[in-house]
């Protein structure tokens, strides 16, 4: 959404692609031209709309479109943003994996399904590599609401566990992440679809992060924000947050989104640099399973916000993530090979000088290593890199 958008305020509802609106109360997953929904424009924050008695993200409900006392949560939001020194320098790292369910997906869950519950949904259904499933399942139990769960066959044992221990009903699928997406929307047909990546609700509270930032950096704007993507949901909730705030005059720009994405599965960043994704040809498998999705529902409004940021976006290998593992848990950081894809970013932007020294970085990781035990077993297995 651009910062335009923002200007004119009124009553929010949803609006697709082709710009049909919808009623915030019309419970479709996406508009009537096939694409992914959106909200209209909401207010940005202002210090003294910040509900401090709340430790929550629910504490930013001045800028979100579900009334709090109608709020599903187990307490996500305000993860810890700790400095952490980098490549000789002082880098903030926003360590996720301090939400409920151990990783940013609560954001989008707890928003998403306190939507559904408000307008009496009994059961949802979504697809997922891991942790959104793991996410939705766990809101969905806190909401009293069954939840089924599809579910790549080689996803993480732990993660799948995790979903299964909440209730959810479990259904393994071969094949790639995107060929599990479409097995979903094949079954959207009988069970409210609660999709992650195409609900327009989860957006909403992925973006309560980038108000964190703002809120932690003393109601400034970070210079940059550096982001592992899949389907790019923290991308477009970091723009949408940050250009709420510039409307509403409480930063004077927006930071740059430094994107990074496995070499193989690198769809928004190759789009972003003009490159024809389709040169990738067949997908090998990533260690960063979280972010092995080759059609992203949202591509272009991510490949929009980077560009709107004046930011950029990198592919980084197998290697080079296997590296930012091991730095980030010498540093004490235990994140799980997603996550660390940002490292792994991070490290190229300052190499090539885009992120300079004397900015203010934060970089987000997603998840935790806990999530992923088999895969960080095979990562310490070896000689150090």
């Amino acid at each position: 959404m651009s910062v335009e958008q923002h200007s004119a305020v009124t009553a929010p509802d949803l609006y697709d692609r082709s710009g049909k609106r919808y009623s915030l109360d019309d419970l479709r997953w996406r508009g009537v031209d096939g694409s992914p929904l959106a909200v209209s424009a909401l207010p940005g924050l202002r210090p003294d709309q910040i509900d401090t008695a709340e430790r929550s993200l629910w504490r930013y409900g001045a800028a979100l479109p579900v009334p709090a006392a109608r709020r599903v949560s187990l307490g996500e939001g305000c993860t810890p943003m700790i400095p952490v020194n980098w490549a000789g320098r002082r880098v903030h790292f926003k360590l996720e994996w301090f939400n409920p369910t151990s990783s940013f997906k609560d954001r989008g869950a707890s928003m998403m399904i306190s939507h559904l519950a408000a307008h009496g949904v009994a059961r949802v259904l979504e697809d997922s590599s891991g942790n959104g499933g793991s996410a939705v399942a766990a809101y969905a139990a806190a909401a009293g609401i069954r939840a089924k769960i599809i579910v790549p066959a080689a996803t993480s044992a732990a993660k799948i566990l995790q979903a299964r221990a909440y209730g959810a009903e479990i259904e393994l699928v071969d094949g790639t992440r995107d060929e599990v997406s479409d097995e979903a929307i094949r079954q959207s047909e009988q069970i409210h679809y609660a999709s992650h990546n195409w609900h327009p609700m989860f957006i909403q509270g992925t973006k309560t992060i980038a108000y964190e930032m703002w809120e932690s950096l003393g109601f400034t704007a970070p210079d940059n924000v550096v982001l592992v993507a899949g389907a790019g949901s923290n991308i477009i909730g970091c723009d949408l947050a940050f250009g709420e705030l510039l409307a509403a005059g409480q930063i004077d720009r927006l930071p740059r989104l430094f994107v990074g994405q496995p070499e193989h599965w690198a769809t928004i960043v190759d789009t972003f640099n003009g490159i024809d994704p389709a040169r990738l040809g067949e997908r090998v498998p990533t260690i960063a399973e979280g972010a092995s999705i080759a059609h992203p529902v949202r591509l272009p409004e991510a490949v929009e916000a980077i560009r709107r940021s004046g930011g950029a976006a990198c592919a980084v290998s197998e290697a080079e993530i296997h590296a930012a593992i091991r730095a980030l848990s010498a540093r004490g950081l235990y994140a799980e090979p997603t996550s660390s894809v940002a490292a792994a970013t991070l490290d190229h932007f300052i190499e090539t000088g885009a992120i300079a020294p004397g900015e203010t970085t934060v970089v987000v990781l997603t998840g935790a290593g806990l999530k992923s035990a088999e895969t960080m077993a095979s990562v310490f297995a070896g000689p150090s890199d």
